[in-house]
């Protein structure tokens, strides 16, 4: 397929790339492990394309991908479904497989043998399959959205193969999830504007981290459920963000439709060995069973009830679990639920971040980080989300907060 041009942008899973022609889109490449490598698969997929300003049509495609990995996308809001895509040189079976995947909708699934009967050649799932893999405009055409017939995860050509799929797939049924949760799953409680407008006026030493940052742009990640936050939470543990997700793809990939669980009863039916073999420790399996007994006797909170809840209630509730203490619990209620006056102290990076903006060259205690931070009250959850980002300053910009004795 004949492209003209290509261009990398930012979403929610990473960089990805759009490479597009006369006729429309003609590739999308997903995220490699390096911004380096992404640009690397697309001229190697499209020598002839230059790097440019997307195309209309392109641009169309990446605001509607954007919008869907960000998880602002559903079936009522499918942006990609009229995208238009240069198929010229794709084989006839391809492009009537392509086609149906098309009209699955974010947050569904079919299966390849589904597929296969949609398009009136039942028996060709194997076919099907090939195809997928095949696939050369990711996410426009969901492949991910396609699982075995058992509704096991099965392949995925992309970087990070199966982690990956998981991921997109748990994006969308997050946010199908949250249109019939309860209201305000998955959306901030609390305006932003007033939020970073109070914190200003309270501290004029963060006040000056604020202007170096800009606008808060807290973004939540929706859950499914409680108990599904809590299970990749134990997971996550201790462990660098891409060994951790590997490990909790591999024990959601043990059980059928791996992108609705793991459930509490699959956890409880798994055997010592096949958790094990997934790659997760003594503890946190002893954990993750703990998680689940009390999820099917019914101590963790539904998305419903928790919302009804106030924050130490659901810390006293959710620290009761083996493996969960007040930190787990707090990242939970600022970047799941989206409460607006949460001050982790306990945690590096806000007690580094206070440092920075007190000008001070060793970390402030947690008693010292609660005693400031009444300044801060009710949105001390958006004061938090900048001492975190001071961190990511250059030392310029982040020096800049002078020492309490100059104020």
């Amino acid at each position: 397929m004949a492209a003209q041009g290509f261009a990398l942008f930012d979403t929610a899973i990473g960089r990805c790339g759009i490479a597009w022609g006369a006729r429309g889109v003609v590739g999308v490449q997903l995220p490699e492990a390096r911004e380096d490598a992404t640009r690397a698969r697309l001229v190697q997929r499209f020598p002839e394309a230059i790097e440019g300003a997307p195309s209309p049509a392109a641009q169309r495609a990446r605001d509607g991908i954007v919008a869907l990995l960000a998880g602002e996308a559903g079936a009522e809001d499918d942006r990609l479904a009229g995208i238009a895509l240069d198929m010229v040189e794709v084989p006839p079976f391809h492009r009537r497989v392509y086609e149906v995947a098309r009209t699955i909708a974010p947050g569904a699934t079919l299966s390849y043998g589904e597929i296969a009967t949609r398009m009136g050649a039942p028996g060709s799932a194997r076919a099907v399959g090939q195809a997928l893999g095949r696939n050369p405009f990711a996410i426009v055409v969901p492949c991910h959205r396609v699982l075995t017939a058992g509704g096991k995860v099965g392949g995925f050509s992309a970087n990070g193969g199966i982690t990956t799929k998981l991921r997109l797939l748990s994006i969308e049924r997050a946010r199908a999830a949250a249109t019939t949760a309860a209201d305000g799953d998955g959306v901030l409680g609390f305006d932003p504007v007033s939020a970073v407008a109070h914190v200003r006026a309270s501290d004029p030493s963060l006040s000056r981290i604020i202007d170096a940052v800009g606008p808060c742009r807290l973004r939540l990640d929706p859950t499914v459920s409680v108990f599904f936050a809590l299970a990749e939470a134990i997971v996550y543990q201790q462990l660098t963000t891409k060994a951790a997700a590997t490990i909790f793809a591999r024990v959601r990939a043990l059980f059928p439709r791996a992108h609705e669980g793991p459930t509490a009863e699959q956890i409880l039916r798994a055997s010592d060995e096949k958790l094990l073999g997934a790659g997760l420790s003594r503890a946190k399996l002893l954990a993750l069973r703990d998680l689940a007994r009390k999820a099917k006797a019914g101590e963790i909170p539904t998305l419903a009830e928790v919302h009804a809840m106030d924050d130490e209630a659901i810390v006293e509730r959710l620290t009761q679990v083996r493996g969960i203490g007040r930190w787990t619990v707090e990242m939970l209620l600022v970047f799941r639920l989206g409460r607006p006056d949460v001050l982790p102290v306990d945690d590096y990076g806000i007690r580094k971040g206070l440092g920075i903006v007190l000008g001070k060259s060793e970390m402030p205690g947690t008693k010292e980080v609660a005693a400031y931070g009444e300044r801060w009250r009710p949105y001390r959850t958006v004061a938090s989300w900048y001492l975190w980002r001071a961190l990511e300053l250059p030392a310029s910009v982040a020096g800049a907060a002078p020492s309490p004795s100059k104020r």
